[in-house]
Formats: C-alpha cells, structure tokens, sequence
C-alpha cells in the first residue's frame, strides 16, 4: 500500500500528521511574499518541516487510511509500519528517498536524517487557484523626460492688466465714508436693544428648564425596566490535543486527569474515526494555541498538537 497520498491529503487539513515509527510532517502558514529584486509575487501557503522525535501514534494517519480503504485499523496500522521499514531500507541502501508531494530525505555526513519540502504544492486551502506571478517594471524615467522637456519648452509670459481708473469712483468713496459714520452713531443703540431681548430670553428658558426638571423628578420615582445584554462568546477555534482514545472509558478518565492538574479540559464526541478525542483546553487565536501547545510540550506531553476546527 502507498501511503504518500494519504499524507498528502491530511497536511491540507491538519497541521501535524505523524508517521507513526518514523516522524511527523508539521506545517506552519507562510504570508504572502514579494520579492523586490524580480518583481515576483507569492500568494499565502503552508510551509512544511519535518520532526524525527515525534513518532508516537496518534492514529490519526491510520484511522484515515482504514477509511480510505475500507479496511480495519489494524490492517492500516501494519501498512504503514511496511511502508516506514521500506523508507529506513532505501535510505541505508541509496542514502535519499522521497515521498511525491511532500518532499525528499537524505543523509548528510554525520547519518543524519535532513528534510527537503516540495515548495511546488500549497496545501493552504485558502490559497486554492492562486499561484505566483512576475510583474513587469513599471518605467517612469520617461515621463519624467517628458515633463522636463515640456518645462523647458513652454515658457508663461506674464503682461499686467492695466486698469482705467473713472471719475465715479470718487463719489463712491464718499459714500462709504457717509455709510460708515451712520453707522458708528446706530450700532450702540442697536447693541442695547440685543441686551435687552437676551435677558427676556433667558428668563423665559431658566423657567422652562425648571419645568422639565420637576417633570423629570416625577418620571425617575417610577421603577425602570430592566436592560438585559446579551454578550456573544469569543470562538475558540484553535484546541491542543492530548490524545484520541478508542475506549470511552479511558478517554474520560483522561478528562479527569487534566482537570485535576488545573487544565480546561475537554472531551469532544466521537469523530468519523471511531475515537473519543481529549483537549488540553481551546483558545480563540492561533497565537494563543501555539505558546500554550510549546509550554505543554516542555513539561507534559511531547506530542501534543494543535488541531484547527470550529466545535
């Protein structure tokens, strides 16, 4: 049985896929990219690494293969320690070998296993349809040109207006000084009679105010409906796994363990692979998820990892 597809279908919709005896294939979102030197442009995509320290079997690569196939767990769990002896056997023997897709293996001088990923396939989902692109230079050298010529060329010549100064302006002039002297004489007669209006104003709205206030003192005596919010609850859509049990017995008694040592654990139902899956806790970011999963791997559990689902 070939197993390399079944890897390859499981690292678009998870972030860690272990082999169990072998290794796990982990993934990690790369933004999008723009290399200035050759006006490249990439779209997102799902950069993968390789952990040798991770082969415990979380029975997530078997429980999909058993599916695929039609065929029992048992029988998919062989298939892959077949396959995995078949890996170790080309690597003793050729010193590389490679898995379509994912990537290729190789030994370097100290027999050490190095990991070169496939960069020609986005297992990012979101990134579907989209692919990288060179774009032209954009040349403005020559409309640059283009302006200096035309400033060098086009040359304004400014001609005053000469305007003709009329017998009527005169008698305009002594109009206005007639108009201003009015003016002066009206303006503190006018600035009394404003004063005036304004007092009766205020007058009259300080008594209205005071209406509004004892209509106001009259309405709070009365109880006041209640206001009830309703306060949607953050998604947590990011979950550190602490395993996935066949027994529902065990996978409760799981669930007591991590909340006795002070986790949020939870249990989720049953998946489409027969098994009862425990959480650490969720978290409503990636980031979040990610420090909690590091700290977890330190002290408690090595092969936790970070399952991206909405529950």
């Amino acid at each position: 049985m070939n197993i390399e597809s079944y890897i390859a279908q499981l690292l678009y919709r998870y972030q860690c896929v272990t082999v169990p005896g072998f290794g796990a294939f982990l993934t990690e979102i790369q933004s999008a990219q723009l290399i200035e030197s050759s006006n490249s442009f990439f779209p997102p995509k799902k950069m993968i690494s390789f952990n040798a320290y991770l082969k415990n079997n979380d029975g997530l690569l078997a429980n999909h293969i058993a599916q695929a196939e039609k065929t029992s767990y048992e029988y998919a769990i062989s298939a892959i320690q077949y396959e995995v002896f078949n890996w170790k056997k080309a690597l003793q023997e050729n010193g590389l070998f490679s898995i379509k897709n994912v990537g290729n293996f190789s030994l370097n001088a100290d027999k050490n296993l190095i990991f070169t990923p496939y960069d020609q396939t986005n297992y990012l989902t979101s990134s579907f349809g989209l692919s990288a692109f060179v774009s032209p230079m954009v040349k403005r050298e020559i409309f640059e040109q283009k302006i200096e010529a035309l400033e060098e060329k086009e040359v304004i010549d400014f001609i005053p207006e000469r305007r003709r100064t009329s017998a009527y302006l005169k008698y305009a002039a002594v109009f206005v000084l007639g108009l201003g002297l009015t003016g002066a004489i009206a303006y503190p007669v006018y600035q009394q009679q404003i004063a005036n209006e304004t007092i009766i104003v205020e007058q009259s709205v300080q008594k209205q105010v005071q209406n509004k206030i004892q209509e106001a003192t009259f309405f709070i005596k009365n109880p006041i409906p209640a206001v009830t919010l309703t306060v949607k609850e953050e998604k947590m859509s990011y979950h550190i796994m602490a395993g996935a049990f066949r027994d529902e017995r065990n996978a409760q008694k799981k669930f007591e363990q991590l909340s006795s040592q002070g986790y949020k654990a939870r249990r989720i139902p049953q998946n489409k692979h027969g098994l009862f899956p425990v959480l650490y806790g969720s978290y409503a970011t990636f980031a979040e998820a990610e420090k909690a999963k590091q700290e977890i791997q330190k002290t408690e559990n090595p092969d936790a990892w970070v399952l991206v689902e909405s529950l």
